[in-house]
């Protein structure tokens, strides 16, 4: 039981998203506008599976544990890449989203901010893929036995059904404050 395939099949999801996400960057940069909705939505998939769901798991969960372990230089390398490479993102994406609200709000500057975060997102995501997929994932699992595996495996279903309950959570939390708190 390898506690990556989850990992794995998420990467195709999200991957779904970018060439969505690269269709709109086509349309914008061809139109001189963007669909502030789809953005919205993006942005949202970005920061709830991409970033908080996929991301978590592999931050609080397997790179947690590999810390425990001995692992090589280059292991290590490429771990402290991806957690800044997970730092990046986040901050890029909410660039993006606050471009997006400049944007719905009459700020057609914001257009070029906007292009150029989708750009660097589209660009992004496709290499981080590739590194976790076929640089890191496999090789690391070397370093934990099956029972560990199973362990970190079921840690991980244990998160997914945890997350939509806390995302939901949070969102009436929201509009509770948004509507002068709770009734």
């Amino acid at each position: 039981m390898m506690p990556i395939g989850p990992l794995m099949i998420e990467h195709r999801l999200i991957e779904r998203m970018i060439a969505l996400m690269e269709r709109e960057l086509q349309n914008a940069e061809k139109e001189k506008r963007v669909n502030a909705r789809f953005i919205e939505t993006a942005t949202h998939f970005i920061r709830a599976y991409a970033d908080r769901c996929h991301h978590g798991k592999e931050e609080d969960i397997l790179f947690r544990e590999l810390k425990k372990k001995a692992i090589s230089e280059e292991n290590k390398k490429i771990l402290d890449e991806l957690v800044e490479e997970h730092k990046w993102g986040r901050k890029t994406t909410g660039r993006l989203v606050e471009a997006n609200a400049r944007y719905e709000k009459g700020e057609k500057e914001a257009l070029s901010e906007i292009v150029n975060c989708i750009r660097l997102l589209v660009n992004f995501y496709p290499k981080h893929i590739e590194k976790e997929d076929k640089h890191f994932f496999i090789p690391v699992m070397g370093y934990f036995s099956e029972e560990e595996k199973a362990a970190m495996l079921k840690e991980g279903y244990e998160f997914d059904s945890s997350l939509i309950h806390q995302e939901h959570a949070d969102m009436v939390s929201t509009l509770e404050e948004s509507m002068g708190g709770k009734l």
